[in-house]
């Protein structure tokens, strides 16, 4: 399949390196909220939106599904290339995360640095329950879709305790375009990165949610321990959409990361 130009936007310094903030399945690049403030006082962010992804004026196309990872990833390659950034250091949530692992083991002249957030590199809970998830979105839209994502992607004292921070992501979700939502399912459905893992040569970061059912802490460490010389950091009190639930200690952590291994190199 032919890459899809993707929404993007930049945020920071012109002249500072480069680092990509990849978005969970669902959401917009809003979810990144908390931490541009702080990430763009030394980089330049670039953030996107999937294909079918985004809110009002400011979204991708969602070409027919499904899609696969080498799609997505080719989609993101597209990207740099065309606002011409030959390296990049790269964050990426849930389905962005994979990704991310996809483009350093892939292209890895193009990922100076890697972070992966609250990301499986098989389907969980299984393949065939994203394709089920995948047919719900084609067939009723994203309105079933909250209801059985949000208890994923949140503890139960969060969704209690800030139901207006709940609503902005369940609106991100009805925001995305079904047929975005399925193809990009059905990609994490027929992906297994595993044998991938020993190709990444980026300094690597994972982060897991210690409440995380969708990418538990157990499995996070697996991937961790197939990279080389990857650090695993368990955020406590967090489940899958990690960097909103708890952005302080997520924030700090990818700050640290990023300053000590991205290049000062100009896009």
């Amino acid at each position: 399949m032919a890459e899809v130009p993707l929404a993007a936007s930049f945020d920071g310094p012109p002249g500072a390196p480069v680092l990509v903030l990849a978005n969970p399945v669902g959401t917009t690049r809003d979810i990144w909220a908390a931490q541009v403030p702080v990430l763009r006082k030394h980089f330049r962010l670039l953030r996107f939106e999937h294909r079918g992804h985004g809110g009002p004026g400011f979204a991708s196309p969602a070409p027919p599904g499904p899609y696969t990872m080498a799609d997505l990833g080719g989609d993101v390659l597209a990207l740099l290339s065309s606002e011409g950034v030959e390296r990049a250091a790269y964050c990426g949530v849930s389905l962005g995360g994979m990704i991310g692992l996809w483009l350093a083991a892939h292209a890895p002249e193009r990922i100076s640095s890697l972070a992966v957030c609250c990301s499986a590199v098989t389907p969980l809970p299984s393949a065939d329950a994203w394709r089920e998830r995948a047919a719900l979105a084609r067939s009723a839209g994203m309105g079933p879709i909250s209801d059985v994502a949000v208890p994923r992607w949140f503890t139960p004292s969060f969704i209690a305790r800030c139901p207006p921070a709940v609503a902005a992501v369940v609106s991100m979700l009805h925001g995305t375009d079904p047929e975005g939502y399925a193809g990009c399912g059905e990609a994490i459905a027929s992906m297994d990165l595993r044998p991938l893992l020993g190709e990444v040569r980026a300094p690597a970061l994972l982060l897991a949610g210690a409440e995380d059912p969708a990418a538990p802490p157990w499995h996070m460490a697996g991937a961790a321990e197939a990279i080389a010389g990857a650090r695993l950091v368990v955020v406590r009190g967090t489940s899958h959409l990690a960097n909103y639930e708890t952005p302080g200690p997520v924030t700090d952590a990818l700050l640290r990361h990023f300053l000590a291994t991205a290049p000062a190199e100009r896009p």
